[in-house]
């Protein structure tokens, strides 16, 4: 049996864009005539039948765009889903779109494919990305638009990200700068793309400094286990315990605070994600900032040049913040002794 061929391969075959093998298959648009003899053409001669979800979306807009929200979202976690869904809903607004949201799981997409079959959509920002990515694959399979908010090893897949590597890297570096050679990094999911990114920074920085055996990567780490895993730190030379996100850090904190430990005095904290929560605490806590909001706007901009045949760029990197703040600050008497 012969490959099925896709609108990729056609569009690769007669070095045209897949808008405009698109609008060849639907009769929608503008497309020269020679041109579209062409398409037809080739598509009859090789078999190629559209498949017929992504046709249909290619004949009519609904004018709605779907965002998808995982359903596994810690509480600390909302505020972000909540302002890149602003973000979305405001860019959309400017161009007459409406957003439907839908709730997913890493395994089980059954609303996501509800709106693609019943054609209530022109395209979808994911807001979460995976190592195994079943809503992207799905999206792919049957050539649907969508942008990820989020990095992803597949180059087919358009991104709209912030640089969590670099920021990792950078904050990672700065600690390691004031004096700080003993890291434990706590981590949760790794199948999280996010947490990737931003291992993989951490990680860059300490074996650049050449510190990698002077500090602990805890993956995984969940309520249940930060108790422990700070107990058995406190035990060891770590001079600061890095948090993956604001989650992590909240829970460092209240363990901490429980053993009658002073934060930077008996250890330094800092965290690779800031939210409202840790902006209250006192000391103040070394952070990162992203805009969420802003990478909401990308995204949905993004997907509105697609949907619009419109090159875009296949990965995007927004900007960060560092903020330096007393948790992680030095000491005098207490960092000499170390």
């Amino acid at each position: 049996m012969s490959k099925k061929i896709t609108i990729e391969d056609v569009a690769e075959a007669l070095n045209v864009s897949k808008t405009t093998v698109s609008r060849a298959i639907s009769g929608k648009g503008r497309v020269g005539s020679a041109t579209k003899e062409k398409i037809l053409a080739y598509i009859e001669e090789n078999n190629y039948v559209p498949n017929a979800i992504a046709k249909g979306l290619a004949q009519s807009r609904t004018y709605n765009i779907g965002i998808t929200v995982p359903d596994d979202f810690a509480l600390m976690d909302l505020p972000f889903f909540q302002k890149c869904l602003m973000g979305v809903c405001e860019q959309a607004g400017n161009t007459d779109y409406d957003v439907l949201v839908s709730m997913t799981k890493n395994d089980d997409i059954n609303h996501l494919e509800r709106l693609i079959n019943n054609r209530k959509v022109d395209g979808i920002v994911l807001t979460r990305t995976l190592t195994k990515d079943l809503p992207a694959e799905y999206l792919l399979e049957n050539n649907i638009p969508f942008v990820a908010v989020g990095s992803s090893p597949n180059k087919n897949i358009i991104q709209v990200d912030n640089d969590h590597e670099s920021a990792c890297y950078d904050l990672t570096k700065l600690l390691i700068e004031q004096g700080i050679k003993r890291f434990s990094l706590f981590c949760d999911n790794t199948e999280y793309m996010v947490n990737k990114m931003r291992m993989a920074g951490f990680t860059k920085a300490v074996e650049e400094y050449n510190l990698s055996d002077l500090s602990t990567v805890y993956e995984n780490t969940n309520d249940e286990s930060i108790d422990y895993l700070v107990d058995r730190v406190l035990k060891t030379n770590t001079e600061c315990i890095l948090c993956m996100d604001d989650s992590i850090c909240v829970r460092v904190l209240d363990k901490l605070k429980r053993n009658d430990l002073e934060v930077p005095t008996d250890i330094k904290v800092a965290s690779f994600y800031n939210s409202s929560v840790l902006e209250r605490n006192i000391p103040s806590i070394t952070s990162l900032t992203f805009d969420a909001k802003e990478l909401g706007k990308e995204a949905c901009k993004t997907l509105l040049s697609i949907i619009e045949g419109e090159e875009v760029q296949k990965r995007q990197l927004l900007g960060y913040k560092i903020s330096m703040q007393q948790s992680t600050k030095t000491i005098m008497g207490k960092d000499s002794k170390k």
